[in-house]
């Protein structure tokens, strides 16, 4: 592949020390080394890349910053990993219609930041927020804490440039709120893994900066009081803008082994919750939560400055990074169930056999079950020991994937549990969209 030298304005890494770090991403999937790694910078480079790949048979796997947890970038035998971390733009911020444009290669905390600096708001907030990129944000329509209230990355994006499989960048949707002209293919892409088309930037809308917030740690006595807990604060008339849990194993092998800060949480069971309504943070809205909450409220902890606010959520960010260092091969799910099943799923997990402490969004059911000792299998083995566990979310009417995505680490499983109707539908969409197989072939379906 020599040509791929002549390329204009790109990089190009053929080094297995330089592109060792492209077999993977935060999953525990590996890949074979791809053919190389090109890092363009303009659309000449990308018009020659996918007119080679559709006349050659190799395929173009983009990335960010590889902070993705389903294997969605790892590349195959016969990739070009496409690194889009130089390709060029400046994050914009228009005041006037509440929008932000920025390119794929934008860092995810830039482009927050630069909607703070205006006094405006982007709400998506995936886990990785502080090292993932937009693009990746987009691709995989990213989730997190804020998702209880404000939902994930696709309902905040109007427009998206996208790479097809012309060798053209195309633009869908436009720079606005109201947009009703047949099927949406921005929402369309946002999401899709990268497997239409390759999402080179796009814009998404803001809203005004919250000027004030509530946050509280709750304590729990009973591990059996946690289920019911968000049904409780919702029949009060409170949605919190995030609500967190760790369940007893998570919180038992925190105090053991974490930092001098995990040995000293309380409760059974843990929850954060915030608030960002208007006047939240005054006593005649704190007055009727504590209401709200009954008896668990004796023992909560209430963040009165921004400091406060920062170490509880400190709490909450260093799980993840606690439990990768304690089990470096653990597997990490991410599945949904609707949040009136909730007691009846943490019922039945305790009966699974499998080693499991779980963590994560529980505001809307997006619960991250981590399987401790998962990571010892492989292929085969894995997937039968994950299965009863998404076997278990769908038969609850829940789903494998709430922000992480399915890629190559949930593709059988998918395909296994997913109405085969769905399946035949977006492989229609594919051929459809991407007649040759040049995007991110072999993910998803």
């Amino acid at each position: 592949m020599d040509w791929l030298d002549a390329l204009p304005d790109t990089r190009v890494l053929r080094d297995p020390a330089q592109t060792a770090g492209y077999r993977h991403d935060e999953s525990h999937v590996r890949g074979p080394e791809p053919l190389a790694v090109v890092k363009p910078r303009c659309r000449e480079a990308l018009r020659e890349l996918v007119r080679r790949a559709s006349d050659e048979g190799f395929t173009l796997v983009p990335r960010g910053a590889g902070s993705g947890k389903a294997g969605g970038c790892v590349p195959d035998a016969r990739s070009v990993v496409v690194d889009l971390s130089d390709w060029p733009g400046g994050i914009t911020v228009n005041t006037a219609n509440l929008t932000l444009s920025a390119p794929a290669s934008a860092g995810l905390a830039a482009v927050k930041e630069h909607a703070d600096a205006r006094g405006l708001w982007y709400p998506p907030d995936p886990n990785s927020w502080p090292l993932c990129s937009f693009g990746g944000s987009l691709a995989t329509n990213a989730g997190g804490p804020n998702a209880c209230k404000y939902g994930m990355t696709r309902r905040w994006v109007l427009s998206v440039e996208a790479l097809m499989a012309d060798g053209e960048v195309h633009r869908f949707g436009i720079d606005s709120v109201k947009q009703n002209v047949g099927p949406n293919l921005a929402q369309l892409m946002v999401g899709s893994e990268g497997v239409f088309g390759m999402i080179l930037g796009a814009t998404v809308a803001l809203v005004p900066r919250p000027r004030e917030h509530l946050t509280l740690l709750l304590p729990l006595p009973d591990m059996a009081l946690l289920p019911a807990l968000p049904a409780q604060l919702f029949a009060g008339g409170f949605l919190p803008s995030a609500l967190e849990f760790w369940d007893s194993a998570v919180l038992a092998d925190l105090r053991q082994h974490g930092t001098d800060d995990a040995r000293r949480l309380p409760g059974e069971a843990l929850v954060l919750l915030e608030f960002d309504d208007p006047g939240c943070s005054h006593t005649g809205f704190l007055e009727p939560l504590l209401d709200a909450l009954g008896p668990l409220a004796a023992d909560a902890q209430v963040a009165t400055t921004g400091a406060q606010r920062e170490a509880l959520w400190a709490v909450r960010r260093m799980t993840s990074v606690h439990l990768k260092q304690r089990f470096p091969r653990k597997v990490s799910e991410d599945v949904v169930v609707p949040r009136d099943r909730l007691p009846e799923f943490f019922a039945r997990l305790a009966a699974l056999d499998a080693k499991t402490v779980s963590y994560g969004h529980l505001g809307d059911g997006n619960l991250h079950v981590n399987l401790l000792q998962a990571g010892e299998l492989d292929g085969a083995a894995l997937d039968a020991a994950l299965d009863p566990l998404f076997a278990l979310c769908i038969e609850l009417g829940g789903t494998l994937s709430g922000e992480h995505g399915i890629g190559l680490a949930k593709r059988e499983a998918f395909l296994k549990h997913a109405d085969p109707f769905a399946i035949a539908a977006l492989r229609g969409i594919k051929q459809a969209l991407d007649p040759k197989g040049v995007f991110n072939a072999g993910k998803v379906f």
